[in-house]
């Protein structure tokens, strides 16, 4: 007889734990138990058959992999939790006995977990922790503009937070890897490209923040230790590929000062800006000497190989050689510190940092604002712009209200444009060779890659529309001004005329574009109900049971065979017409080929097993998603666009009605009607003589007296009464 299997003891049950039997056999708090599970990256799971891992009950549990658990119990981290417990106990008992001076020391003792092992454990290649940035810089710099008294977090830590979001902004400012920029209501997004991958990140518009009650701060706390490892280990990364001296020194304590406030330097002790100008003006004055060099090193070389006296594998060694020298001596810049391992962890080196000036010149994005000079006023986000015109090789400057180091004073002429938010004031002085715009000029030229026209971003101007950089426009809604620049940008448009032509034709087909498919669906509607009638035809003589019955209903109705039949298709006709009336949104006639492609693909779709239908099935979901919402968003600007035309229309027609109502306004003087010794004048009544006279009945006369609406006119019946006793 063979062994009874216990229910709980093998399968399923055996694969799962509950948190419950998992805290116990850790032996920490359930807090603990939660901050251990968010740094080492375990999460709950949900069983196929809860019923089987829970013994047979159906009440709401939450399981975890018992491996994972498992695993937990040789970690470093849960032997300093305990410590930290046991810890925290006796200063409750210090605490307890009113004992303050060892309750102060031990509270300075206070032992502390380090998080670096988990770092390398989650992330062992670089490319792997750069692709995890986005989540760690948006919570970075959320908690960096949180009050510093709040009680909610320590002061500590948002300072820490800031410096870290800083330095990583003045590494994609030096190496010029900031690709795009949207300003939004949630934040201002970023978007860099390091190593290859591109990072992601929201920062808060600086405005004062409030600490919410909902938000479990201790949760969130938890992540942040994680990410503020993440984002010191990613600096550190970057700035010794450049070999740059991580952290990079501050000229003051305080982080007022923003990007301007940081001195980055190599580890050689220079300046790392410096040191680019010094190799500029190094190459440009011995490139004479360098030519004559190498034309004396190839004479030298031809005469080593007439005489022979190196062979062909030595010169070609040599070559390699000298070309490797000429390199170096071009570029007089020490290598990385740091070596990598791995072709995936390749990151820009201190050579391509070093051709800033040189081959940023190719790709004209990362020198767009180079010939630029900027001066921010007061009320402008000052941190944003100077990031995004730093990091686009411009130049900046600000009042001294805002912060100290400001490359640019505002009396400077060379200032090619002021960033202004506001109507300037009666005693400002504005200068003729500025142009005074609006911030979102800024944005607006770094997503279009190049210096837009500042016609509509001047104080007083209606901004044209901020469309957002990502996503790039391939599926779902793309906004009526995106396809006006990819038109005039396949055009070639150059001209502010044809500019205007483009987008008023862009408008006009967004306009168009429902009524069309409207129109195209009721053709295709009627197409259908005539070809239907076409095919149907009369009875086929054949079908002898259709003939039979169709002639005793005709007998029945006391009509002709020929009178019935005639009769039966005009009411088929005309329950056609009503249905095609009624089903407007009918979809098309398939064509052949339609026809057979969704033959081929229902084919294709058979050949699929369970795990692949399902994924397509989900991707099919996604895709009509999205062009229901596509749909629902052209609606709606069709709809805007249409109100906004008859508007106008509107207003158009009132301008050209208004001058037509200047000669009643005329006819309506005072000097002309109400002046009453001329309405009681005996001239003015309508007396027997002027009745009969025949110059009042001639046609004319009688439409002049018509037309000329006055006051005296409603006197006329009363008088012509007097005048008729009289």
């Amino acid at each position: 007889m063979g062994k009874i299997k216990k229910k709980g003891e093998s399968g399923a049950a055996t694969n799962y734990i509950s948190r419950n039997m998992a805290i116990k056999k850790l032996q920490i708090s359930l807090a603990q138990f939660r901050r251990l599970c968010i740094i080492k990256g375990i999460y709950p799971r949900e069983p196929r058959n809860k019923k089987k891992v829970n013994k047979g009950s159906t009440a709401p549990k939450t399981f975890y992999y018992k491996k994972d658990i498992q695993f937990l119990l040789h970690e470093p981290v849960l032997h300093k939790l305990r410590e930290i417990r046991s810890h925290q106990r006796k200063i409750n008992r210090a605490i307890g006995k009113k004992e303050w001076a060892v309750a102060k020391l031990l509270e300075s003792q206070r032992p502390e977990y380090r998080l670096d092992h988990i770092i390398k454990e989650r992330y062992p290649s670089f490319n792997l922790a750069v692709r995890d940035l986005d989540d760690a810089l948006s919570m970075l710099a959320l908690f960096a503009t949180l009050p510093m008294h709040s009680g909610v977090i320590k002061p500590s830590t948002i300072k820490n937070c800031a410096r870290l979001v800083t330095e990583f902004q003045h590494y994609v400012m030096i190496a010029g890897r900031l690709k795009k920029v949207f300003v939004s209501i949630k934040g201002i997004y970023y978007q860099a490209d390091i190593g290859g991958s591109d990072v992601t990140w929201i920062v808060p518009h600086p405005f004062s923040q409030d600490t919410p009650r909902d938000v479990d701060f201790r949760i969130m706390a938890t992540f942040l230790d994680l990410y503020e490892t993440l984002v010191g280990f990613t600096n550190y990364k970057l700035y010794t590929d450049l070999n740059l001296v991580y952290p990079p020194k501050m000229k003051n304590e305080t982080l007022d000062s923003g990007l301007a406030g940081f001195v980055v330097e190599t580890v050689e002790g220079k300046g790392f800006l410096d040191g680019i100008k010094e190799s500029e003006t190094s190459d440009a004055t011995s490139a004479p000497n360098r030519k004559a060099r190498k034309e004396v090193e190839k004479r030298v070389k031809n005469l080593a190989s007439t005489i022979g006296k190196f062979s062909d594998a030595n010169a070609e060694q040599e070559e390699m050689d000298e070309d490797a020298d000429e390199e170096d001596e071009d570029k007089d810049i020490p290598s990385a510190i740091v070596e990598p391992t791995d072709a995936s962890e390749m990151v820009p080196s201190l050579k391509d940092a070093a051709k800033i000036s040189t081959t940023r010149t190719a790709s004209n994005s990362h020198k767009l604002f180079h010939s630029c000079v900027f001066f921010l006023s007061r009320e402008v986000p000052r941190n944003s712009l100077e990031f995004v015109i730093k990091s686009f090789g411009g130049k900046v400057g600000w009042p001294e209200t805002s912060g100290a180091g400001a490359a640019v004073a505002e009396s400077d002429p060379t200032i090619t444009h002021q960033i202004v938010d506001r109507s300037m004031a009666p005693g400002e002085t504005r200068h003729d060779t500025r142009d005074y715009v609006q911030p979102q000029w800024i944005y607006d030229c770094i997503n279009a890659g190049k210096l837009v026209k500042t016609k509509g971003y001047h104080i007083g101007e209606n901004l044209p529309a901020h469309l957002s950089p990502f996503g790039g426009g391939k599926e779902g809604y793309v906004p009526s001004e995106a396809a006006l620049s990819a038109i005039a940008a396949s055009k070639g448009v150059t001209e502010e005329s044809d500019e205007e032509d483009a987008e008023k034709d862009a408008v006009e087909a967004n306009v168009m574009e429902a009524d069309a498919e409207e129109e195209e669906e009721e053709d295709d509607v009627e197409d259908d109900d005539e070809e239907e009638d076409e095919n149907k035809g009369p009875l086929d003589s054949d079908d002898e049971e259709q003939v039979y019955q169709a002639e005793l209903e005709a007998e029945a109705a006391g009509l002709s065979f020929t009178e019935y039949m005639q009769k039966k298709d005009a009411e088929e006709k005309g329950l056609s017409k009503k249905k095609s009336t009624d089903t407007a949104g009918k979809k098309r006639k398939i064509s052949a080929a339609e026809a057979e492609a969704a033959e081929e693909k229902e084919l294709a779709k058979m050949l699929m097993n369970k795990k692949e239908r399902r994924l397509y099935g989900q991707i099919e979901f996604g895709r009509k998603k999205k062009e229901e919402e596509a749909k629902k968003l052209l609606d709606r600007r069709v709809a805007h666009q249409k109100t906004e035309a008859k508007k106008a229309k509107e207003t158009k027609n009132a301008e050209v009605a208004t001058p037509a109502k200047a000669p009643a306004a005329a006819a309506k003087s005072p000097a002309a009607v109400k002046s009453p010794a001329a309405a009681k004048s005996p001239a003015v009544t309508k007396t027997p003589a002027v009745a009969k006279s025949p110059a009042a009945a001639t046609p004319k006369a009688a439409k002049s007296v018509k037309s000329t609406p006055s006051k005296s006119a409603a006197v006329t019946p009363g008088s012509s009464k007097k005048a008729r006793k009289a």
